[in-house]
């Protein structure tokens, strides 16, 4: 554990670049503000979910300009220590933040950035953005969706169609 606690904050960016706030009353039945990917910024790096986890230098990742960032708190825990348990994640797990166990609606880099926010600060993604995917599933064509983006059955058949 670190003397000094560091800030940590959660980058916030809408894959559909405003397109789902435009469409989604049509086609869901219900307004969405956006597909949201999001990331963990701390330690001077952002953390996310990309064919795996990865890092980066803070802002230089290819989602661009976050939609927004949300200051979730600060840290005692070190930068080794979130690298451990990073590694941990990785390779246990069942590990579940592999390409081939991302699933777009039930274990997505939302989920990933979850666990990671609990780990820092003890504090979970706001449910807006963490149960979006749910709430996608339930509207009318959510059925469908998911039978189209995830093979019906989960698993990373949606990675290829967002890009992930």
């Amino acid at each position: 554990m670190s003397d000094e606690a560091k800030p940590v904050k959660v980058n916030v960016y809408d894959l559909s670049h405003g397109l789902a706030a435009i469409y989604s009353p049509q086609l869901l039945g219900k307004s969405i503000d956006g597909i949201y990917h999001t990331s963990v910024v701390a330690f001077g790096k952002e953390y996310y979910i990309d064919q795996g986890i990865k890092a980066a230098p803070a802002g230089r990742t290819k989602y661009g300009i976050p939609k927004e960032v949300l200051d979730v708190g600060e840290t005692y825990i070190t930068e080794d220590i979130l690298q451990d348990f990073l590694e941990d994640l990785r390779n246990h797990e069942q590990q579940k933040y592999n390409a081939s166990a991302y699933d777009l609606f039930e274990n997505n880099c939302n989920h990933f950035t979850d666990v990671v926010m609990e780990f820092l600060v003890g504090k979970n993604l706001e449910d807006r953005i963490l149960k979006l995917p749910q709430e996608v599933l339930n509207s009318p064509l959510g059925p469908m969706l998911r039978q189209m983006l995830n093979g019906g059955s989960g698993g990373a058949a949606g990675n290829a169609y967002f890009g992930f």
